[in-house]
């Protein structure tokens, strides 16, 4: 009896081996969108420029060093101080770096500017900061003023 059972046993599963499988219903889902992030918006990851003032008021400077970094003019050069190619302002002398506002009159010959005033509320002043540097005396040294 137990070896009848065994061989209905062992012919149904190789019945079930042979025999093609059941179409059964699955449902698959595949997705709508791939995963992968967006190649959109890659730019933007340069590193900053470094622009600004680099000695402040009051700071001793040595002739050609850098006193402020610009892209546009922010900051106009005043005595002893020059203007770069890049319109940086770098010392022309040795001494103290001051920062003055003074009032802005255009020429009337430049029409940007004198538009520019024109468009200004009525009592409205400019300003332009510049940057000086007032130079050090050496102790120690004298002039010859005129010779006896």
């Amino acid at each position: 009896m137990a070896s009848a059972a065994l061989a209905l046993r062992t012919r149904t599963a190789v019945a079930a081996l042979l025999s093609p499988p059941q179409a059964t219903a699955l449902a698959v889902r595949y997705a709508s969108k791939k995963t992968g992030g967006s190649s959109k918006n890659l730019g933007g990851k340069s590193p900053g420029k470094h622009y600004g003032i680099k000695k402040m008021e009051g700071h001793y400077v040595h002739a050609g060093n850098i006193i402020a970094t610009q892209r546009q003019f922010r900051w106009h050069p005043g005595a002893h101080v020059g203007l770069g190619k890049k319109k940086y302002l770098y010392a022309l002398e040795e001494g103290i770096v001051r920062y003055t506002k003074e009032v802005y009159v255009p020429s009337p010959k430049n029409s940007e500017a004198v538009d520019l005033v024109t468009r200004l509320p009525k009592g409205s002043v400019l300003y332009k900061t510049f940057v000086h540097v007032v130079p050090t005396q050496p102790e120690g040294v004298f002039k010859l003023v005129a010779m006896m």
